[in-house]
């Protein structure tokens, strides 16, 4: 579905910093927490975030982080996002303060999650980014490349060739993250939103293709 701004994509996204492209976990609980990362903040020094699986306790927090990173029309309502969540072969991904633990324990308020993306794939060996949001505190510090990096790399270990999304065709700002990320249009639906905006197919291929790629910029002279 997409993304919202700044450093991430959806539906891929809108001027919030989400990105949108457009079920059971694809590994155990054993794996839930992926890794620690460190984001720059200027002056403010460095933030740690944890990327981990889904919890059901988290979706009336993602629900309104995509509220606010999407515009009517292209944000899910509860009833969608649960249904994207829930989806067979689906898992959802969420960057969260790694001082939220620490913040429990000072028995101060803990900081809201960051981001999260939900992904799925397919039988035939197709994924699908479906969302990718980012608030935006957190926008332009690498959480959205790092769960893009992270649902591809799940993707990836089952088997995936190659992963598909959809973005806004005004959605600049996520157009050109996905072409940093190695994504590239393949076609164009019309009226693909609510709001009868048209949406650009982007492709990335995970495992090594002797595909051709078309000479010029993966986006076409529309980017530039």
């Amino acid at each position: 579905m997409g993304w919202a701004a700044g450093e991430d994509a959806r539906r891929t996204a809108g001027p919030s910093t989400s990105l949108r492209a457009g079920s059971p976990a694809l590994l155990s609980s054993a794996t839930s927490v992926i890794k620690t990362e460190q984001l720059r903040r200027g002056y403010n020094g460095r933030v740690l975030f944890t990327l981990r699986d889904f919890r059901r306790e988290d979706f009336e927090t993602l629900w309104r982080i995509d509220q606010s990173c999407f515009p009517s029309g292209i944000s899910y309502s509860r009833l969608e996002l649960s249904a994207y969540i829930r989806r067979r072969g689906a898992f959802t991904l969420v960057a969260e303060s790694a001082e939220l633990e620490a913040s429990r324990e000072r028995d101060t308020k803990a900081p809201a999650i960051l981001g999260f993306i939900v992904a799925e794939a397919s039988r035939r060996g197709m994924g699908h980014i479906i969302t990718i949001d980012v608030v935006p505190s957190a926008r332009r510090f690498g959480v959205g490349s790092k769960l893009l990096a992270a649902a591809e790399e799940r993707l990836q270990s089952e088997g995936v060739a190659q992963v598909f999304l959809e973005a806004a065709v005004d959605n600049k700002t996520a157009l050109a993250f996905y072409k940093r990320h190695d994504y590239f249009v393949v076609k164009t639906v019309p009226r693909y939103y609510s709001n009868g905006l048209d949406a650009f197919v982007l492709q990335k291929d995970l495992l090594p293709s002797t595909r051709e790629q078309p000479a010029g910029a993966p986006f076409g002279s529309h980017l530039e």
